[in-house]
């Protein structure tokens, strides 16, 4: 009798502490966690349930990864259904409880989607872009302003307002753009943010290489600074097409003739608006421009440029592009002569090909860089532009990327 009430003491004890165990572990398991904010967690393929608890416990989502762990598997075994941990990106909300963060992996709850916008497209095709998202709802019935959207990757849930999301991306350029104002260098040839984003949006325009937008932003503050006409070409396109983007053919003379705001072969200063949402590289560069002389740039055959001080290396810079381009069209007539023989292709309309969002149509030579006011120079045109047809397309003036 003594052996049997020990072991049913012990047992006693044994379920007691067992049960205040468990219920420890309820408590955890049901009580509030320790984030703070929301954070977006991604649960890799292939990820073993153990390691997902490590993962949740350093991203701070869960205190406790054996309470997590522990729960889990006891769920498990007394459910019908076990219950897999999928993978996938997740928002997990602040205060979130191991019990909701289980059953949103579990479930696949709060899966989110994500969108690329790249720097440089207008708010119209951003807008186009959003309305193809089939995981957005909603209509977005007013194009926002030129240059009010932040181009990043976006992640939302299934079923968000693209309105809503659209705010998100609005907010963020103004807290970005007011963040950069406050760090931008003394004396700038612009006196507004509103001013710089314009400013900006050229920049991002004019050069898809990270390693130039510091060169590009330094070469327009230059020429404001000499009250010298920026001869953008990405204004000019931006003056024939707006929103649309893209010219869809080389810039003409024409093009460059053409009298609007925007055009700043034939307006001295900025345009009145953005020409496109710059990317934060491109506002930082336009806030904060390295110190250079330059005043002039023109593509160099290799993807980049080649900057100049001076009209006359300037010039000499075109002729080493003007030889690149006479190069390229001979290798391309070579390769037609090659295929001669072959059977022939459907007919394709005599398209130009389209540029790409960072590139432009044209390259700025025909219309020869002014010279500084101050300096009262007037520069001459290239001998070939006298001779150029208005309907003649400009060359291409930067590579496609």
């Amino acid at each position: 009798m003594r052996i049997l009430s020990g072991l049913f003491t012990l047992m006693l004890v044994a379920m007691v502490a067992a049960g205040g165990l468990l219920a420890l572990l309820y408590h955890q398991f049901e009580s509030p966690g320790p984030l703070k904010e929301a954070r977006v967690i991604t649960v890799p393929r292939g990820e073993g349930r153990i390691d997902i608890a490590n993962r949740l416990e350093r991203e701070g989502a869960i205190a406790h990864r054996w309470s997590f762990m522990i729960n889990y598997l006891l769920r498990n075994a007394v459910s019908p259904k076990p219950m897999e941990l999928k993978a996938g990106d997740y928002e997990i909300q602040p205060g979130a409880s191991m019990a909701q963060i289980l059953e949103t992996l579990a479930l696949g709850r709060g899966v989110l989607s994500k969108v690329t916008i790249p720097e440089g497209l207008t708010s119209l095709q951003i807008v186009q872009r959003l309305r193809d998202e089939p995981d957005l709802v909603g209509d977005i019935e007013e194009i926002p302003p030129e240059g009010s959207l932040m181009p990043d990757t976006y992640r939302y849930s299934r079923g968000m307002d693209r309105r809503e999301l659209l705010d998100r991306m609005q907010k963020e350029m103004q807290r970005f753009l007011a963040t950069q104002w406050e760090k931008r260098q003394p004396n700038l040839p612009v006196t507004t943010p509103e001013e710089a984003l314009v400013f900006a949006s050229i920049v991002e325009k004019e050069t898809g290489r990270a390693d130039e937008r510091g060169r590009v932003a330094a070469v327009f503050t230059n020429r404001m600074r000499k009250n010298m006409r920026l001869q953008s070409d990405p204004t000019v396109i931006y003056g024939v097409v707006g929103g649309q983007g893209s010219l869809g053919r080389s810039i003409t003379r024409a093009d460059l003739d053409q009298k609007n705001d925007y055009n700043t072969y034939q307006i001295s200063g900025l345009p009145p608006t953005p020409i496109c949402n710059p990317g934060r590289d491109s506002i930082e560069a336009t806030l904060n421009p390295p110190a250079t002389t330059d005043l002039y740039f023109v593509a160099d055959g290799t993807g980049g440029h080649t900057f100049s001080e001076t009209l006359k290396d300037h010039n000499a810079a075109v002729k080493v592009w003007r030889k690149v381009e006479r190069d390229r069209k001979q290798d391309a007539a070579a390769a037609t002569d090659d295929d001669a023989d072959e059977p022939e292709a459907p007919a394709a309309n005599n398209a130009i090909p389209v540029p790409s969002t960072n590139s432009t149509d044209s390259l700025r030579l025909l219309n020869a860089p002014e010279a500084p006011k101050t300096e009262g120079a007037a520069a001459t045109a290239p001998a070939a532009a006298s001779t150029t047809a208005a309907s003649v397309p400009l060359p291409i003036r930067k590579p496609t990327q």
